[in-house]
Formats: C-alpha cells, sequence, structure tokens
C-alpha cells in the first residue's frame, strides 16, 4: 500500500501551479498589456495558492467522511500438492494489490523456509496451522489483509484456522491425483509413491477435502486466469465495494 506523501503533495501543488498560473499570465498581459502585472500576479498567486493547495490536500486526508474502511479478509487457497494453489494465489495476489489495499502473501514453501524444523505428521502439521493462524491474525489486527497458499490437508487444522482469523474465504483448488501428477515438475509424487517421501498428501497420507468452501475452483476446467478473475470478482462484491 502507498501513502501519499508531504514531498509528493508539495510537488503534485507546484506542477499544477505552473500551468495555472501560465494562464494566469496570459490572461493578465491580455487584458492589460502590461508584461510586469502579469508577471507579479503570477507570482503572488502561485505562492499563495501552493500553500493553499497543500493545506487543502492535509485536511481532506484527515476527514473520514466518504472513506470506507476495508475490512482485512484472509484467502485460504487448499488442495492436494500441485493443484495450482501458489500459481492461481500469486495472480490473485498481483490483481488485489491493484486495489491499493494492505495485503500479504503467505505460502507453505515460504513459511517452512523460515521454520524449516516442521515435520510432516498429523500432529505437527496441525501445530504448524495454528502457528500459521496466529500470524494471519496479527496482521488482521493491523488491518492487512492476507493471501494463504497451504495444502493443509485435515479438516480439524481447516476449521482452526477459520475460528482463529476473520474474513476466513476457503478457495478450495480442486484437481485430481493424475493431473496434480502431470504438473510435477519436481518428480515428488513419482519419490512419494515410491516411499521415499512419507506423509505424502493423497499418496500415503490422506487429503479431506473441504466439506464447505466459499470457493471452488476446478483447475482441471478452468484456467489460471478465469480461476483468479473468479476470486478477485467475489473479494470486490464482499470486502472491497
Amino acid at each position: 500500500m502507498y501513502k501519499e506523501t508531504n514531498r509528493r503533495s508539495i510537488v503534485k501543488g507546484i506542477s499544477w501551479r505552473i500551468v495555472a498560473t501560465s494562464t494566469t499570465i496570459i490572461i493578465v498581459y491580455v487584458f492589460f498589456g502590461r508584461l510586469d502585472l502579469a508577471i507579479a500576479a503570477g507570482v503572488v498567486e502561485t505562492v499563495l495558492k501552493v500553500g493553499l493547495y497543500w493545506a487543502h490536500e492535509r485536511v481532506w486526508m484527515k476527514i473520514r467522511w466518504g472513506k470506507k474502511k476495508i475490512e482485512p479478509f484472509n484467502l485460504w487457497f487448499t488442495g492436494l500438492p500441485l493443484s495450482g494453489k501458489t500459481t492461481i494465489a500469486d495472480r490473485v495476489y498481483k490483481e488485489l494489490e491493484k486495489l491499493h489495499i494492505p495485503i500479504e502473501r503467505l505460502d507453505s514453501k515460504d513459511i517452512r523456509d523460515v521454520v524449516p524444523d516442521i515435520g510432516f505428521s498429523r500432529e505437527d502439521r496441525n501445530r504448524h496451522m495454528k502457528r500459521v493462524g496466529h500470524l494471519i491474525k496479527t496482521l488482521q489486527n493491523n488491518s492487512i489483509s492476507t493471501v494463504a497458499s497451504f495444502v493443509s490437508p485435515y479438516t480439524e487444522s481447516r476449521k482452526a484456522i477459520r475460528k482463529m482469523v476473520k474474513n476466513n474465504v476457503v478457495v478450495y483448488v480442486k484437481a485430481d491425483i493424475e493431473s496434480c501428477k502431470q504438473r510435477d515438475y519436481k518428480g515428488v509424487y513419482e519419490k512419494a509413491m515410491k516411499g521415499e517421501l512419507q506423509n505424502f498428501s493423497g499418496v500415503n497420507d490422506v487429503y479431506e477435502e473441504p466439506q464447505y468452501a466459499e470457493i471452488v475452483i476446478d483447475t482441471n476446467t478452468i484456467s489460471v486466469d478465469e480461476a483468479s478473475q473468479t476470486i478477485v470478482k467475489y473479494i470486490k462484491k464482499n470486502y472491497v465495494k
């Protein structure tokens, strides 16, 4: 999110005054035929109105009338590994940034890079989801929305997230195993099927499909663009009006 600085406001005021003052000088010269009078009028007008413009901007920034507070929301992308969660979430995040709302992007890989000692057992994953929930809650307390993408395979951890954060929007990125395997550029599905990776959701560990999700995206039938448009439209309708 960008904040209008005093310096930017001053530069904007000066650039506008150059245009406006030039017009004033021309008008005075046309009517009175005196260049010295025209320049003097332009200088006086410039000094006065740059200051007035700056003060006017500052006053309006403090006035709440006409402003609407955006309640922070959390877009929670869940689905099988390589279902398309991260790709769609990244696209949605970029689109929401264009709305100039305070928003952060959270992805399972980035979080695990920061906290690398997290295991993949059911207990470890549920504990990890609670940590992420606390992080999202902290961001929301500072009026920051989030776009989060995690496999989050267990019903109980998704329920915990929903209880912890405000305006939680579950996006179930649905894809069958075969489609996920086709997108498997790292070969993780093959390793899991060989037993080289344990607790791998969809292969040797369960993925419990959400019984309720605000948005369901079937990546076998719609494109990334269509998916992101659907999600952004939902957010605009319900949170960024």
